[in-house]
């Protein structure tokens, strides 16, 4: 028996997990739209030779035949103890919130625009956010918890932001997104002991897709310089700062889902920091100084204020209130410590494409 099964999987509750998925916090998964119209005017003709290049590379579908199964996954969630179970689930039904989110920005952003760069490129994208999304339902499907995707469209709330912040954002959660997978793969498979379910194994290849979207990203803001000079780049430092002090509270809320993969959270997180620092040298001319001790304090701080929030929430009343005040203020001072510290600056590379090396 793997030890993270529990002894009686039959008497497992299972998750509400449209609850949920219905339920809006800060750190949930967003459902985004924008100025589609924006997107008739973009040019790529500053990228167009690597642009080519990698519309033809997605064309070609490199992970066409990946998301299938031989087997199904039943038993395998309700199994595993309960704070696993529970952690572990809430880890896949956000991963597949932010999936279906992007296929479903993407696909009305290939409907409504007429540029045809524009058009392939989103149509593409939404192929491949449907697939991945599907593939986490079908797991979920499994144990009698899937998602009804349609319900998911109406349920969650629609977030306007402007074509350039999509951009920054987009790039940064498929970059980021393509570090934390290859950095679950590496340790398992270095450590294939700790494998509790066998969807970690597809996401060698699952993040490729995601490192191919970020570098189609990276080309759309190298097209506009002016998104990545003057003011613009404060933009750039506050969804660095914005993404991973997401992450940062989201991970160390699931501290069992990590000690069953044998991460530590904080560990964890900075190495996926470090990586997606590294590769953003490709677009971003300023990154984050995350060893700064500084920085790494404020961080901190940020967490514990997170969690009192969420104390406030679940205590509710005056005492309820006084703490989601107090954390609110202390989240929000050291995001600005964090944001005012002295970032590194780079010099762009003449060329914008990179591979998957991490």
């Amino acid at each position: 028996m793997n030890a993270h099964t529990a002894k009686h999987p039959a008497v497992a509750a299972k998750a509400d997990v449209h609850a949920m998925v219905s339920h809006e916090t800060v750190l949930s998964p967003r459902f985004y739209t924008t100025d589609f119209k924006a997107l008739d005017a973009i040019d790529v003709s500053l990228v167009r030779r690597e642009w080519d290049a990698l519309i033809a590379e997605m064309v070609s579908d490199p992970n066409k035949h990946h998301f299938k199964r031989e087997q199904d996954f039943s038993g395998i969630i309700a199994a595993l103890e309960p704070e696993l179970r529970a952690e572990f689930t809430d880890f896949l039904v956000s991963s597949l919130t932010s999936e279906f989110s992007g296929c479903i920005l993407y696909a009305e952003m290939a409907r409504r625009t007429s540029n045809p760069d524009m058009k392939m490129l989103f149509k593409l994208l939404a192929r491949d956010e449907s697939r991945h999304a599907g593939f986490i339902n079908e797991a979920l499907k499994d144990e009698g918890i899937g998602i009804d995707l349609s319900f998911l469209t109406k349920a969650k709330k629609y977030h306007y932001f402007k074509p350039k912040f999509i951009f920054y954002s987009v790039y940064l959660s498929e970059k980021i997104g393509y570090a934390r997978y290859i950095t679950i793969y590496r340790q398992l498979a270095a450590k294939p002991e700790l494998r509790f379910h066998p969807i970690f194994a597809w996401f060698e290849e699952w993040c490729n897709d995601e490192f191919r979207h970020g570098e189609a990203f990276a080309l759309l803001l190298r097209a506009d310089p002016k998104l990545l000079r003057g003011a613009n780049t404060l933009w750039v430092r506050f969804f660095l700062l914005a993404v991973y002090a997401t992450m940062y509270v989201r991970d160390h809320a699931r501290p069992v889902f990590h000690q069953a993969l044998g991460l530590d959270p904080t560990d964890y997180d900075y190495r996926v920091f470090t990586i997606c620092s590294q590769i953003a040298r490709q677009v971003f001319p300023v990154e984050l100084d995350t060893d700064d001790p500084r920085f790494r304090r404020a961080m901190d701080r940020l967490l514990v204020a997170s969690n009192r929030i969420a104390a406030g929430k679940a205590r509710g009343g005056l005492a309820g209130a006084w703490l989601r005040a107090t954390g609110a203020i202390g989240a929000g001072a050291n995001f600005a410590r964090m944001f005012l510290l002295r970032p590194r600056h780079n010099r762009l590379p003449a060329t914008v494409r990179l591979q998957p090396a991490w």
